[in-house]
């Protein structure tokens, strides 16, 4: 059995799902539109450049829906998976994760992007196992804006995998192979972790580090 690591936004999606819900906030007239898109396209920007400072984007992101009730959150949700995330669903991308399900190969998809977004993605690839940022909340379940444990981002997916492999009771070397799926220059530590790093869509940033390294370079969303 061999254990596939998936990033998600880039790698997966030909979009970052994070940056997405945000603009569909605007659409939905949640959010000032102006103002919002300013604020989400500049931290946008920061986690391309590699300076993204996660926690005060949490409680930016989350501020637009996590005070309304519960239902009607999931219900703007639903309409983004539907409306957004649906038409971004691309076949190579769907068949590269079938081909590990269907090896009998564990799967994960690990992502700096919060649970609430990327919980049905994950299942609309059909993957089990979420590593996602998780979002503290009150007593009543409401997103608070803040995180709760080690965010799933850089040196934090290392330490997040292994605590997941740890509670299933499985070790890296248990697995003839390892493998990570990536786009992004954020996330080196897990590449450089696996035995398999596949730079996937890269960036500019992580092709060069990709080539200098003789790793592999997948290009998911090009015409074959």
């Amino acid at each position: 059995m061999k254990l596939a690591l998936f990033d998600l936004d880039g790698t997966l999606l030909p979009t970052d799902s994070d940056h997405a819900f945000g603009e569909f906030m605007v659409t939905l007239g949640w959010v000032d539109g102006q103002v919002w898109r300013q604020r989400n396209d500049a931290f946008f920007a920061q986690y391309q450049a590699g300076t993204l400072n996660l926690a005060e984007y949490v409680a930016f992101a989350t501020s637009a829906w996590r005070d309304r009730p519960v239902a009607e959150a999931e219900a703007a949700r639903a309409r983004f998976m539907q409306e957004v995330i649906g038409p971004a669903l691309h076949e190579r991308a769907r068949r590269l994760v079938d081909d590990h399900l269907g090896a009998g190969d564990l799967v994960a998809v690990v992502t700096a992007t919060n649970e609430f977004v990327t919980r049905p993605i994950a299942t609309a690839f059909g993957v089990e196992h979420l590593l996602a940022v998780e979002l503290e909340r009150d007593a009543q379940g409401r997103a608070t804006g803040g995180i709760r444990g080690v965010p799933t981002f850089r040196e934090g997916k290392v330490t997040r995998v292994e605590a997941w492999l740890a509670a299933l009771g499985r070790r890296w070397d248990d697995f003839s192979d390892v493998l990570f799926y990536s786009d992004s220059t954020n996330d080196l530590p897990l590449l450089e972790k696996v035995r398999s790093p596949v730079a996937t869509n890269p960036t500019p940033a992580l092709a060069s580090i990709a080539q200098e390294r003789g790793w592999p370079i997948l290009n998911l969303f090009e015409t074959p």
